[in-house]
């Protein structure tokens, strides 16, 4: 793990407001340390000097995470976000070396109003609040078009998109797409695990792939360049999209089902057809999500089993990294919202060993300095590492976002 960029001048969540008079106080997790740091393989001096050039010099991007900072006490949390007032990580990010992180908020946790989440008010309750904190901070940066991840970059500062996993909250509404682009939001989902007007989740026992409606969405989000995201999308679904984009579309946080065979990972038809395209999956390590048969406790190099079989699969050119991690107990997370998240459908089909944490991949502070750190002990070469942490997702942005 790097120092804290220099640009971080230590603010902290919502410091502009008096906490316990304006908004409810909370014991939060600690950002940096909350578990035992990660033992990877071994390098030389010269091996670590330069994980830290790759990763303080290269565009680093993580496709996909939620850098907010949850209770200490995890079973707070529905408490905690109904307040709709979500701690970012800085401290954390600032020691991440990622140039820009896509933001996925609350997603299927957003139960400010309603016990089911993904309601219109609550994300846009979501999304408000958020932005009104990271209006009044200098560190990050709210990415909405190429020229601000590099702004972030030459000043060593961080890149914040705001994306969202399903489009659940757009009801048949196709203009509120529109509205979310004003809002600043740049990448989306078509649909999380549930069933919505746009096509099918992978918890569905049948798949009817995507909807006219659902057609018309993906027609609207490539017009007014919102990268689209199949991840929670069902296989049916995901080729639907892949196919009715003009825009290469994104797997932004998955793994591979011929490594892990559950729902939660793409087969490779899918993957192939991403890839074809011109797309991209980012490989993911949410808890009990990305294992191997090599490496059934979760943990990085998991992880990187799926990583070398899609680079094997598709090509260099079409992997990268959405870790999907927060700062907080995530495993507690799941537990906590294993209905909303569809934790038991997403799983299914094979038995596993439940871990604490994903060692090497618990937090954004961590990730891409281990994940780099491996691709070094493996000899991956430099043009290679750039290509898969933050080159191939840059990319697919230069022709989606308008």
């Amino acid at each position: 793990m790097l120092e804290a960029a220099k640009s971080y001048k230590g603010y902290r969540s919502y410091e502009y407001l008096e906490e316990g008079v304006d908004y409810r106080h909370f014991d939060l997790a600690p950002e940096i340390g909350r578990v035992p740091a990660y033992q990877g393989p071994e390098l030389t001096t010269e091996q670590t000097e330069r994980v830290r050039r790759l990763l303080t010099e290269s565009l680093v991007v993580s496709l996909h995470d939620h850098p907010s900072v949850f209770p200490d006490d995890i079973s707070q949390t529905v408490d905690y976000n109904r307040t709709a007032r979500h701690r970012t990580g800085y401290e954390g990010l600032a020691r991440s070396g990622m140039t820009v992180v896509f933001d996925n908020l609350m997603d299927g946790t957003c139960c400010v109003t309603s016990q089911a989440g993904w309601k219109w008010t609550d994300v846009v309750a979501d999304i408000g609040m958020r932005l009104s904190d990271i209006a009044h901070q200098d560190y990050l940066i709210k990415v909405e078009r190429l020229a601000d991840v590099y702004e972030a970059h030459n000043s060593g500062r961080m890149g914040l998109v705001l994306a969202l996993e399903a489009a659940t909250m757009i009801e048949n509404e196709l203009d509120r797409i529109d509205m979310l682009y004003g809002f600043g939001v740049r990448q989306m989902g078509i649909a999380y695990s549930e069933a919505n007007t746009l096509g099918s989740g992978l918890k569905e026992r049948r798949d009817g792939g995507l909807t006219l409606f659902g057609e018309k969405a993906v027609r609207r989000m490539n017009k007014l360049g919102i990268a689209i995201d199949v991840s929670h999308s069902g296989d049916q679904t995901s080729l639907d999209t892949i196919r009715h984009s003009t825009k290469p579309i994104l797997i932004t946080h998955a793994g591979a089902r011929a490594v892990w065979p559950t729902n939660r990972m793409k087969p490779d038809e899918v993957i192939k057809a991403a890839a074809e395209r011109g797309g991209v999956i980012g490989l993911e390590a949410a808890p009990h999500t990305t294992l191997s048969p090599n490496h059934p406790r979760h943990s990085l190099e998991s992880v990187m089993d799926h990583f070398t079989y899609c680079v094997d699969l598709v090509g260099i050119d079409h992997v990268a990294f959405g870790p999907d991690t927060l700062f907080g107990d995530h495993v507690g997370l799941h537990d906590t919202f294993a209905d909303h998240l569809s934790i038991r459908e997403a799983h299914a089909g094979i038995d596993y060993e439940k871990v604490e944490y994903v060692d090497g991949l618990e937090n954004p502070a961590e990730c891409f300095w281990n994940i780099i750190s491996w691709l070094v002990a493996h000899d991956y070469s430099d043009d290679e590492i750039t290509k898969v942490v933050g080159g191939n997702v840059m990319r697919v942005l230069e022709e989606v976002w308008i």
